[in-house]
């Protein structure tokens, strides 16, 4: 049941040609698996400001926030009694800076895969996404419904 609403999360998606920047996770959901870097959305945030901080926040990447773009949109039903969650995928059209790992505590590695060889320990929710997106679907994905 979901009480309180959604958690909305931001992802984002950087993109270099032909390959795409994944970070493995240090936490307890999905530790040693591979998503896009991403978080939570932030009390009066706005969804581009909170890619941008995200981005910024682990990666040490700056986005300006007009050059981000929706890609995919994935409504995630975890487990009973776990939020719902619902992640806005953003692709960065243009960044500055070489991606490094500014939250060793939270992230084991950050490195680039080609879009055609994701890892295939990528962690389920994000993945959807991901591949919404690499699919060329800027549509909406059910994650995890009956």
């Amino acid at each position: 049941m979901n009480v309180g609403g959604p958690v909305i999360d931001v992802h984002l998606v950087l993109r270099d040609g032909d390959r795409v920047l994944l970070s493995r996770r240090a936490g307890a959901y999905g530790h040693g698996m591979w998503h896009a870097p991403s978080g939570k959305l932030e009390p009066d945030e706005a969804l581009t400001r909170a890619v941008v901080r995200e981005g910024y926040e682990e990666t040490g990447v700056v986005v300006a926030e007009a050059d981000l773009r929706l890609v995919h949109t994935v409504h995630h039903r975890q487990d009973d009694g776990v939020a719902d969650r619902i992640g806005f995928f953003f692709e960065a059209t243009r960044w500055q800076g070489d991606p490094v790992n500014r939250e060793p505590d939270k992230c084991l590695a950050l490195r680039w895969f080609p879009v055609d060889a994701l890892p295939a320990d990528l962690i389920p929710y994000p993945a959807a996404g991901l591949r919404g997106y690499l699919a060329g679907d800027f549509g909406v994905t059910l994650h995890g419904w009956p």
